[in-house]
């Protein structure tokens, strides 16, 4: 029997988990939702099923049994806290909210209910991270070192703090919670932003440079930098630093010790692996083999919310646990 499956949100990232859902014959997309019909309607004619502009329409007509949310980190409202009361099994892109009272108002529906949750913090499912965390046991780590560097995304939103919350909230996320996957959660954080070079782009109010210094609980530190100004993808990842050993983590690996290198190659496609564990988990009810449910994801959000907070207020900030 396929898993049916409905979308709030069907822009470009929704559309890259609907190709991989495509490829899999237990699942059926059923139903499409998204603010502009125009997405929504073509996403449902693409791959057969109905579309919707409003969720809370699609949730009360259709029969699901997963529900994959995918919208910008400002336009969460309702969809999971009302798909949680259903039944009705989540996915969904990071970060999962712009607020911390948001997202602890979906995390507790989520509880309540006991639905299966996964978000797409698809690093962890790399070659890389596995073979970094593989590495790690029973090893200290002293510091690690994380970057995103590249350029401004096209869309609108994202230009816009209240909506995106930022580089380090929406982008570099992905890199905090790598760091948290490999080291473990962060206690401390002190955080400077600069809008430096792109104050003539129109309707940007995000900062465009910024470093995020990391106190781990177990005495680790870490610096984890990014910027938007590059008209070019220049470099994304995180290196852990442990006594002679440094691991430069991505797709895949770059593990260096004395006298000796390995490389492990990402050969894992990351979007279909977590995908495929989180439709294995809603057929099974078995949730072991995925990497971040919405609990976890709400750690990595604290954590960049802290950054905010403590690069608008000058001060460092603990992480709300």
């Amino acid at each position: 029997m396929a898993v049916r499956v409905g979308f709030v949100g069907s822009g470009g990232m929704a559309h890259a988990h609907m190709r991989t859902l495509a490829t899999m014959d237990d699942v059926k997309m059923a139903a499409f939702c998204d603010v502009q019909k125009d997405r929504a309607e073509s996403a449902a004619a693409e791959f057969k099923g109905s579309a919707y502009t409003d969720h809370r329409e699609m949730l009360e007509r259709e029969k699901l049994e997963a529900l994959y949310v995918v919208v910008p980190p400002g336009f969460h409202t309702d969809a999971e806290i009302i798909a949680a009361r259903k039944g009705i099994h989540l996915f969904l892109e990071k970060p999962v909210a712009v607020a911390l009272e948001k997202a602890r108002e979906i995390e507790a529906a989520i509880k309540e209910s006991g639905v299966i949750s996964s978000v797409g913090y698809h690093w962890r499912y790399q070659d890389g991270a596995a073979a970094a965390k593989k590495k790690l046991v029973d090893r200290t780590v002293a510091m690690v070192l994380g970057y995103w560097m590249g350029g401004l995304p096209g869309v609108a939103w994202w230009r816009v703090m209240a909506q995106s919350g930022g580089q380090m909230v929406e982008q570099t996320t992905h890199i905090v919670d790598l760091a948290r996957y490999l080291v473990g959660d962060v206690r401390r954080v002190c955080a400077k932003y600069g809008l430096r070079v792109m104050t003539d782009t129109p309707n940007l109010d995000v900062p465009d440079v910024g470093t995020a210094v990391l106190e781990f609980n177990n005495g680790a530190i870490g610096t984890i930098s990014n910027t938007c100004c590059l008209d070019f993808g220049y470099t994304v990842g995180l290196h852990v630093i442990c006594r002679n050993l440094v691991m430069e983590v991505g797709g895949g690996a770059r593990i260096i010790e004395s006298g000796k290198t390995e490389q492990v190659e990402g050969k894992t496609n990351a979007n279909v692996a977590e995908n495929r564990v989180f439709i294995d988990a809603v057929k099974s009810g078995k949730r072991d083999a995925i990497k971040s449910d919405y609990s976890d994801a709400v750690k990595t959000l604290a954590v960049t919310l802290a950054a905010n907070q403590s690069a608008a207020t000058g001060k460092p900030v603990e992480v709300e646990s």
